[in-house]
Formats: C-alpha cells, sequence, structure tokens
C-alpha cells in the first residue's frame, strides 16, 4: 500500500520525512508557527496539537560523547512554567552542560541525578577542569561528581569580573584588584578591599573567600591555552532559550524535558538521528 512505502505506522498519518519536518520545526519556532511554516514549505497541513504530539512521542537520548573530556561547563537556565488556576505562572531552574568547550551539550529539567549520571559515563583526560559562575548550586553538583580522574574548578573570570564591579567607589581601586585578581591574587585582593566598610564591600570579600580555591592564575591559564570562562555553556542557554521563553511560552512541568531534549539535539545537529526514517 502507499502508506507502507511510505513507512507510516499504523494510526499515523505523517510519513517519518514529515515528522522530521516538523521535529526541526519545532525545535526552532512556537508549535502554532511550526504548523505555518510546514502548511507553507510542505504543503501539508500539521496542526499545532499534533506538532506537539510528534514532538512529545519522539524518544530523544542524550549525546554520546566518545572523545577525551578535558573541559565540562554547567550552568543554569530559566524557564516559564504555567501556573495553577488562578496563579501566575512561575520561573523554574533547568541545568545545562557543555563539554570540551564548544563540544557536546544538553539540558535536564529538574533531574540532577541524570545530568550527573551522564556526565559520569564520559570519559576524563587524567587531569580536567570544571567551569562555572559563583552560584553555589553548580559547585553542589560538580561535588557529586564520582571519577578516579582529578577536576580542578574554575570560577568564571567575567562573572569574578562583573562581581567586583558590583562594589562600586573608587575606579583606581576597582583597576587595582582587577589586576591581581588577573593573576589569582585572592589575599591581595582582600586586603584591598579589607579598609572599605560597605555591604557590597564585605560581600565581595565573602564571595572570594568561598571561591579562594577556585581563582587561579588567570594570565597564566590564558598563556597556556586553558579554560577561564563558561562561555561555552552560557552561549548555549541562550540558543535554547530562544526556543522555551518565546514569547508567551509557558510550560507544563512534564513537558519541559522533551522540548529541552528536541532543542538540544537540534542544535548539535543530532536531531535527524531520532527520525523516523532511522528506523
Amino acid at each position: 500500500t502507499q502508506a507502507e512505502k511510505l513507512g507510516v505506522k499504523p494510526g499515523i498519518q505523517q510519513s517519518p520525512l514529515l515528522e522530521l519536518c516538523c521535529q526541526r520545526m519545532s525545535a526552532k519556532a512556537s508549535y502554532r508557527q511550526a504548523a505555518r511554516d510546514i502548511d507553507l514549505l510542505c504543503g501539508v497541513s500539521v496542526s499545532a496539537k499534533t506538532q506537539e504530539r510528534i514532538v512529545n512521542r519522539t524518544p530523544i537520548d542524550a549525546p554520546d560523547v566518545t572523545e577525551l573530556v578535558a573541559e565540562v561547563d554547567l550552568d543554569g537556565g530559566m524557564v516559564r512554567l504555567v501556573g495553577d488556576p488562578g496563579q501566575s505562572s512561575e520561573w523554574k531552574q533547568y541545568k545545562a552542560v557543555r563539554v570540551n568547550g564548544d563540544g557536546p551539550g544538553m539540558a535536564w529539567f529538574q533531574d540532577n541525578s541524570a545530568l550527573l549520571d551522564w556526565l559520569h559515563h564520559l570519559t576524563f583526560v587524567s587531569l580536567f577542569y570544571c567551569l562555572g559562575d559563583g552560584h553555589a548550586g553548580i559547585w553542589a553538583l560538580f561535588a557529586q561528581l564520582e571519577v578516579p580522574q582529578i577536576a580542578e574548578e574554575i570560577l568564571d573570570w567575567y562573572h569574578l569580573i562583573e562581581n567586583l564591579h558590583k562594589v562600586g567607589g573608587s575606579l583606581k581601586r576597582l583597576q587595582e584588584a582587577e589586576s591581581l585578581l588577573w593573576e589569582g591574587q585572592v589575599d591581595k585582593t582582600i586586603a584591598l578591599f579589607a579598609p572599605v566598610k560597605t555591604d557590597p564591600s564585605r560581600r565581595f570579600q565573602t564571595y572570594l573567600q568561598n571561591h579562594r580555591s577556585r581563582i587561579p592564575n588567570y594570565r597564566y591559564y590564558q598563556m597556556e591555552g586553558l579554560p577561564i570562562g563558561s562561555g561555552p555553556v552560557e552561549s548555549w542557554i541562550k540558543q535554547i532559550d530562544e526556543r522555551v521563553q518565546i514569547t508567551g511560552a509557558r510550560w507544563k512541568p512534564e513537558r519541559v524535558p522533551q522540548i529541552l531534549a528536541l532543542r538540544c539535539a537540534y542544535l548539535s545537529g543530532r536531531l535527524d538521528l531520532f527520525s523516523p526514517l532511522k528506523g
């Protein structure tokens, strides 16, 4: 029959190729916009609801990483959830990971165990680097990473300097502190701010104390080609948010993991691996 020739499964009206087209469009835009684009480009009407069903019935696994991992960048993004009747919507955090700079990445929603399980299946070099901003939750996750190799934690340089400039006050002092921190001089930086009896100054000194072990000699690291920033995962999150935070988007919690997986697979060029065409 024609359905058999097209590879259409029983109870499914879309061909595998059309399903793949729907997945790709839904990974880039709202389901409603995906329906319009499919209608225009393929000449076939696939409603927004059907677009959503196609996405949600497609199993999408985290990427397999075959190369040795020397760098892990971890950060959090935000997704807006549907509120209960009569209640406003709320924002919740998801976690995203990227390895080896601009290498493979993935995101998980309220599932730290799955994130750690994925990391535990990677093969690391003997000394690898874990990078993140100052959020305690990021370092708490890294602390749960149990691998035989040695991990060195590095505080993202750009977040460090962003926090420095929140102190305000003397521009000369801020410039001197930046020069000291660029060479990992934490004690001298703390001493520089000790006479400044303001709340921002005290908070920054506490911040430096908390992350003392994560502040290396950034100048040396940069000269040696070692990572000093978590920019790759931050860029990854911005690209994910282009889909999950489109205007008016509100998600049911149970739908968030799938849209994250879809978007990540699309961004990494892996979406075709989960197409019915592979069956």
